[in-house]
């Protein structure tokens, strides 16, 4: 499932190549006609994201909310876009661009009341100029949770998924069991500040980096695959050469050292 840093690259994207356009919409695979009905012909005023949701936002009563899941892919043409490929959920045209939507969880049209519902129980969006960290801290002081779960949980933090928990907690030196309260309050900030640094990469770039950079953000043109991440899916520890450790955690397998992240 794509992370945080993918979605707001997204919308990012389709913000730069679609909004202030009056766009062409349709669904040539047909699950999404009434939807595309209602907001094909219209200006397209705004794209955002919220953890892993993107929301195309034309007027407060339409509003466009899509999750990618696991499934969920976007195909970007130069026009005129070839002839769809697959199940295409959604075709956007626009001036100069298209996209083809393939396989998303949800697709739909909601109005500004669903919207604010929806952005009520996701949690902070490190990637948003909206998030504040005390929300966050608050509700780890409330859970005994280990860590490495809440770190996915969607209502706590939006936008983290399983490749940045693994890294996060590792560049900290933090056990993924660790119970969330116990982590003191310097701690979290490092935490906080750190899974906003590496989202921000990852928007950057457009690919999850935790690795191979310099401190000022600086990513070498030519890292290669196995250069970006330290952690997850590795056998031995980069820094210590360990055997990483692999188990279940909040139905994710879960990769840590259990040399530099101990557990007293």
């Amino acid at each position: 499932m794509p992370e945080g840093h993918t979605i707001h690259r997204i919308a990012r994207d389709h913000q730069k190549w679609f909004a202030g356009q009056k766009l062409i919409i349709s669904s040539p695979q047909g699950r999404f006609d009434e939807g595309a009905s209602r907001v094909s012909g219209k200006k397209l005023r705004d794209v955002s994201a919220h953890g892993k949701h993107l929301f195309y936002h034309w007027n407060r009563n339409l509003i466009g909310h899509i999750h990618l899941g696991l499934y969920g892919k976007f195909r970007l043409h130069k026009n005129p876009p070839p002839e769809p490929r697959g199940a295409v959920r959604v075709r956007m045209i626009g001036q100069d661009r298209a996209f083809d939507l393939n396989g998303p969880t949800c697709c739909e049209i909601i109005d500004k009341t669903k919207f604010d519902q929806i952005r009520l129980r996701l949690g902070e969006d490190p990637l948003r100029d909206d998030a504040s960290s005390d929300i966050v801290w608050q509700k780890m002081q409330k859970s005994r949770s280990a860590i490495g779960s809440l770190l996915l949980n969607q209502s706590v933090i939006a936008g983290v998924g399983n490749v940045y928990r693994a890294e996060i907690l590792f560049l900290l030196g933090i056990h993924p069991q660790v119970p969330a309260n116990e982590i003191e309050r310097e701690k979290f900030e490092e935490l906080w500040d750190l899974t906003v640094d590496l989202l921000q990469i990852g928007v950057q770039h457009n690919r999850i980096i935790t690795a191979g950079f310099t401190k000022s953000g600086k990513v070498p043109k030519r890292l290669k695959a196995a250069q970006r991440l330290n952690i997850y899916k590795r056998s031995c520890c980069p820094d210590c050469e360990s055997p990483v450790k692999t188990w279940q955690l909040a139905n994710r397998k879960m990769y840590a050292c259990s040399n530099c992240q101990k557990f007293d």
